[in-house]
Formats: C-alpha cells, sequence, structure tokens
C-alpha cells in the first residue's frame, strides 16, 4: 500500500508539468509505469504467497495449541483449514490422525473412525491409528470390521496386547449382547439433561441424595469447555422423596463448584466430607486436573484444599475412599504406570496426617489403555472402567477382588450394564446389588446420562401333582414333606385336583416325600444349585397303592435252574429295599414265580429258595427278618395261561410270554409293623 501511494503522487506531480517539457515527462513516464507493472505484480505475487503461508502456519499453529490444551472440539475446526492448505503428504497424514483424535476425545466415535480412516490412507506411520481405528468400529458395533482391523494392528504390533485382546472383545461382545445378564437397567431421566450427566455419589446413608457432575448450561464457569464444546461442569445434587421421585438437579451450594471443571465426587459416609476432581486450564497452558477436598458448613461446601498427588506433568482425578476413609484409590497418568490412565491407591497416616506415595494397582487391573474411574466398595471388591481389559466398547465397568492380598482376574459385568458405548463411574449400594453408574449408549438423553440399576431375586418355586402309579388319577390330601439342606422344612397337602405348591430358597437342595393312607411312600429330589435364572421346578408324585395285590419290582435275574442271585439282580432288590427304608411299618410277602415248564414240585421249590434268596440278600442289608414274608408259589400264579401261549404264533412272542410269568413281586401284609426294641417284647 505504501508503494502504490508514493508512485501515485509522482504521475500527479507530472500531469502538472508545463507543456515545454509534456513530451519528454510523458515519454519517461511511460517508462516508469511500465517497470511499475512489472514491480508490482511480481510484490503481489510474492505477498500472495507469504499470505498463504502465514495463514498455513496460523491454523496449523492454532490447531496444535488447542490440541496440546486439551481444547479438542475447538481444534477441529483449524485443524480442518490446515489440512485444505497443507502441501507435504506426510504433514497431511498427521493432521488427519489429530483431527481424528479430536473426534476420539469428544465421544463422536463416527467421525473419529472415518478420520482415522483417513490418516492411515494417507499412510500415517504411527501404528496407533491402525488400533484406534478398530477401536472405534468396535465402539460402532461393526464387530467384524473390527476384528480385521485389530488383526492388522497385531501384526504391526505383535507385542502389544490391546490387539489380542480386542479380538476377543468383539467374539465376546455380541455373546454378550444376545444373552445378557439378570440385571435390569433404567435412564435416569428426571435427573439427565440433553448434555453430559455422569459420575454420581451417595450423599446421604439411606442413599436418598445423589451428588453428580453436569455440563449443563447454569454452570458456574463462565464460556464454554473447548475440550468438549459444553459448559464447564459442575456438581449438582438431587433428592427422592417418599414416592421414589427425584427433584430437579440443583447445583451444590459453596464454593466447591470452580470456574472451570468440577465433578466426580466421593462423599464419606456421614457426608460432611467430599473428595472431587477439579480441572484447570489457563490460556496456553496444560490442562491440570487435581483431587481436592470440601467440607461442609452449614448447608455449603468450603475450605477446598488439594490433597498431593500428581504434579504439572501428570493428571489425577476419580477418587474413592474406604470407609473407614484411610484408602485413597484415584486414576492417573503419572509416570510408574502400565500406559494410558491407571488406577493407583494411597494410604493414610492417621498419626502423621500424611498420605502415603501413591502404589499403582499393577499389571492385573492396569493395561496399556486406560482404566479410571474406580469405585471401592464396602465389601473390598473394586469397580472400575477400561478400554484395555476385553469389554464391548468403548470403557467397560469391571469388577476384582482381593484374594490373600492380589487382586483377582478383572471380571467384566456384560450387558446390560456394558454397551458398545462408554460405561463407567459405577456405585453400588452396601448390602444390595443396586446402584447407579454412566453410560453414552445410544438411545440416551444426551451425551452421557446416568441410568440406575438392579439386580432382581431370583425367585424359585417348586410344584407338581400327586397321581396314583397304576390308575394315574390323581390324589387329594397327600402330605408333601420337603426338607431343604439349609435346614428349611416344610409340609403342604395336595389340593382337590392332587396340586402342591410353595416357594423355595436359592443354592438348596430338597429332599422330597409324599405319603398318604393305604399307599407306599414316594420320594425325590430337587436342587437350585447352580441355577442363574429364576426356575419354577415341577416334580410329580406317583404313589403305589397297598391294596392291590401284587407289586412289581425291577426283574430280579437268575441263571437257568439257579437260585443264587446275579450280580445285577442284586440292583433290584436295592430298589425295594428302599421301599422298606421309606415305609417303615409295612410288613410285605416276598414271591416268587416260575413258569409252567418243568414240574410242579419242581419249581414249588426252585421258586421257595430264590424268593429265600431275595430275603436273605435283604436282611444282609439290615431289613428285620420278620418283616418279611418268603413264599414261592412255582406255576401256580400264571399271568398268562399256557392255553393263551399256545395261540401265540411265534417262538419270541412264546417266550416272552414265559418270561411274564417267572417274577418276583411283592404285596404289603400289613402295615402297622413296630420293631420289637421299640415294642419292648
Amino acid at each position: 500500500m505504501a508503494i502504490g501511494l508514493y508512485y501515485l503522487k509522482i504521475i500527479i506531480y507530472l500531469a502538472a508539468v508545463n507543456g515545454d517539457q509534456e513530451r519528454t515527462v510523458l515519454s519517461k513516464t511511460k517508462s516508469m509505469i511500465s517497470n511499475l507493472a512489472r514491480f508490482l505484480g511480481t510484490v503481489f505475487f510474492l505477498a500472495i504467497c507469504s499470505l498463504s503461508s502465514f495463514a498455513q502456519k496460523d491454523f496449523l499453529d492454532d490447531a496444535n495449541a488447542k490440541f496440546n490444551n486439551y481444547q479438542y472440539s475447538a481444534a477441529i475446526d483449524p485443524f480442518k483449514k490446515a489440512y485444505a492448505k497443507e502441501k507435504k503428504p506426510v504433514k497431511k497424514a498427521e493432521i488427519l490422525f489429530k483431527t481424528a483424535e479430536c473426534y476420539r476425545y469428544i465421544n463422536d466415535t463416527k467421525q473419529a473412525e472415518i478420520w482415522y480412516d483417513k490418516a492411515i490412507k494417507a499412510k500415517y506411520k504411527d501404528p496407533i491409528a491402525q488400533l484406534y481405528l478398530a477401536d472405534m468400529k468396535k465402539i460402532n458395533e461393526k464387530y467384524e470390521e473390527a476384528i480385521v482391523e485389530y488383526e492388522k494392528y497385531k501384526k504391526l504390533v505383535p507385542d502389544d496386547s490391546r490387539g489380542e485382546a480386542g479380538v476377543e472383545a468383539c467374539k465376546n461382545a455380541q455373546d454378550w449382547k444376545d444373552n445378557p445378564t439378570r440385571y435390569k437397567v433404567e435412564n435416569m431421566a428426571l435427573i439427565n439433561s440433553p448434555q453430559s450427566d455422569f459420575s454420581p455419589a451417595y450423599a446421604k446413608k439411606d442413599y436418598s441424595i445423589l451428588y453428580f457432575t453436569s455440563t449443563r448450561p447454569s454452570s458456574t464457569g463462565k464460556g464454554v469447555d473447548e475440550w468438549t464444546g459444553e459448559s464447564f461442569s459442575d456438581l449438582y445434587e438431587t433428592k427422592r422423596d417418599r414416592n421414589g421421585k427425584w427433584s430437579e438437579p440443583t447445583l451444590i451450594p459453596g464454593t466447591a463448584n470452580g470456574e472451570s471443571n468440577d465433578g466426580s465426587p466421593w462423599l464419606n459416609e456421614r457426608a460432611n466430607e467430599m473428595t472431587f476432581t477439579r480441572c484447570t486450564a489457563e490460556q496456553d497452558k496444560q490442562l491440570v486436573c487435581k483431587i481436592c477436598q470440601s467440607r461442609k458448613k452449614g448447608t455449603g461446601w468450603e475450605d477446598v484444599v488439594e490433597l498431593p498427588f500428581g504434579n504439572d506433568s501428570s493428571t489425577v482425578g476419580h477418587p474413592s475412599l474406604t470407609e473407614d476413609e484411610l484408602t485413597i484409590y484415584f486414576a492417573s497418568d503419572m509416570a510408574g504406570g502400565q500406559g494410558g490412565k491407571d488406577i493407583w491407591k494411597s494410604n493414610y497416616d492417621k498419626k502423621t496426617k500424611v498420605w502415603s506415595d501413591p502404589e499403582n494397582l499393577g499389571p492385573t487391573i492396569n493395561t496399556p489403555g486406560d482404566e479410571m474411574y474406580p469405585f471401592i466398595h464396602a465389601d473390598g471388591k473394586l469397580y472400575f472402567a477400561s478400554n484395555g481389559h476385553a469389554g464391548m466398547g468403548g470403557l467397560d465397568i469391571f469388577w476384582s477382588d482381593q484374594k490373600e492380598g492380589k487382586w483377582t482376574k478383572p471380571e467384566n459385568m456384560k450387558s446390560p450394564i456394558n454397551s458398545p458405548g462408554d460405561d463407567f463411574a459405577i456405585i453400588i449400594e452396601k448390602t444390595a446389588e443396586r446402584g447407579y453408574f454412566t453410560s453414552n449408549r445410544v438411545n440416551g438423553k444426551g451425551g452421557d446420562d446416568i441410568y440406575m440399576f438392579w439386580l432382581p431375586p431370583l425367585i424359585f418355586t417348586l410344584q407338581g401333582v400327586a397321581y396314583d402309579v397304576d390308575s394315574k388319577q390323581v390324589l387329594p390330601s397327600t402330605t408333601v414333606s420337603i426338607t431343604g439342606s439349609n435346614g428349611e422344612s416344610m409340609q403342604i397337602n395336595t389340593d382337590t385336583a392332587g396340586h402342591y405348591f410353595t416357594k423355595i430358597a436359592q443354592n438348596v437342595t430338597y429332599d422330597l416325600v409324599a405319603t398318604k393312607k393305604d399307599y407306599l411312600k414316594d420320594s425325590g429330589t430337587e436342587t437350585t444349585v447352580g441355577l442363574t435364572e429364576s426356575t419354577d421346578l415341577i416334580h410329580d408324585f406317583y404313589l403305589q397303592s397297598i391294596k392291590v395285590g401284587e407289586i412289581r419290582f425291577p426283574d430280579v435275574l437268575y441263571d437257568l435252574d439257579k437260585y443264587e442271585l446275579r450280580p445285577e439282580s442284586k440292583d433290584s432288590l436295592d430298589f425295594l429295599y428302599k421301599v422298606l427304608i421309606d415305609n417303615p411299618t409295612i410288613v410285605i410277602e416276598l414271591s416268587s414265580h416260575t413258569d409252567s415248564r418243568g414240574s410242579d414240585k419242581y419249581n414249588q421249590k426252585l421258586s421257595q429258595n430264590r424268593a429265600k434268596s431275595c430275603v436273605d440278600y435283604l436282611i444282609s442289608k439290615g431289613i428285620p427278618a420278620d418283616r418279611m414274608v418268603p413264599v414261592g408259589y412255582g406255576e401256580k400264579k400264571l399271568l398268562v395261561s399256557d392255553a393263551e401261549i399256545a395261540k401265540l404264533e411265534t417262538e419270541d412272542e412264546k417266550e416272552a410270554a414265559h418270561q411274564k410269568n417267572r417274577r418276583t413281586v411283592f404285596r404289603v401284609l400289613r402295615d402297622d409293623y413296630v420293631p420289637k426294641a421299640a415294642s419292648g417284647r
């Protein structure tokens, strides 16, 4: 602009020169104008190039500055502008990757997937892009595609367990989704907003007050958090009335809510001390997160102090303390961990009033990925969120217990607690499997939402019908005695339809006995041990009348013309032994029969010996001899007559008829037996 103005002044001056010099001046002026035009063209071209380079440098520097200061939402647009201007392939690939990172950090997983894919196609060299692309596909429920990408990452970085963990997670995720656990999950629609609501904490012993974190517009901090593009997060409270309805959330009073981000609270049992996370970021300085504590004074939270964890090069947050407040668990990316953010703990010395140096929970809990949002339950179990252990998508919730001072392998809580999205920040009541957690799963109300969950009690019932074993008629007024391995016992009478019904307990085995006058008892067992779903157990009884005469039981087998018991015959007699044990007042006649072949005298002697061998076996098992009368009937009581057998066409049919006649049976003579010792005789 200054050069142009200078030459414009010269031209105006020359136009005012007198006529004698006009031609000479004009001639010289034309030459000067021609030179000026060429000069200005060169200057303009160089200026445009310089401005373009300057603008490109500004976009990229601005984007990187925001990115490095955790202002991911604000960095996306300048990265895209810088990409449009950049010419070097290596730089373009880097910009694509950082754009994807921004989308990942603000939880826009669909866009993150697109931009990681672009970075890989642009030959971005760091294989982490391959891992993150697989992660995004998994979060977006593209499990088969994700497995392909994880396999590529395994080839690129074979020593990194995250590749194999990703493959395993994808294989498990669909199965967990199709076969969910018994937990029930419900969105807390009354307290959630269109913004992010997360990290609930109990603020009263009876669980009727919840504190949580929210980025809704009523935030204390001014402006917008350029990481998320939402308001700064603050701590809110909501109360449940007698009808179970939660109140409209309000900011907690006092100075615990500052100008930046505050959240992830934990309150002691008296609800007079709160430990929480505070993140602050000054312009062009790194984001710093600290764990703070505040005391309740009156109705407000005051006296905010920082706990001595972390430094300017690391972040700490997500505190959870043990019930005695002497151990704190938290998440941090401080040096000495397993990679990413890890879970650490520190112990408090009451005498010195000093916290110990943080201790990493080790590789059983922590992975090269991120482990965050610990919650230590009153029973000692540790719950936490991780994207390093095999999960369904982003962050999944896991639990681990301590055995002999060591943490057990973390267990995934599966669906419906976990989803393809991020699931984290769980809290659980002391004595019930009920609580709250955070998720950004689909069909929520906002970004992150708070969900309540509970485990419905398992319900087990036992029912059945008592029948007459021969007529199949139902038997009303049959007494069913039920005795549990837990010491529980009860008696139920069947109704007019022969039916009984009762509720039974979990993990108990029950002995069942059905009794009715003029019938033999029937017994059995049922168990709820190992059952993981509510179940209605069915057990019918089939009672044998003692008025019918012959009662058959499993065949007692003998060798031809022999009366010695074969080994398999003893199994048959064990059935009769059980009948006698279950019905201790009956006296029976145990009778043996032959077919009609052979002489009557021979058959009579053989059948008597066979009956006696059966009784002798039962006596050897402990059954009193005076409860059994052995009788051999030979061929006197044929079930199938010789005339009927003669009419049969084949030898096989005839042999089967003879076999029916060769039988050992019993009948009840009376049911008033009293042992001699008991009667005093």
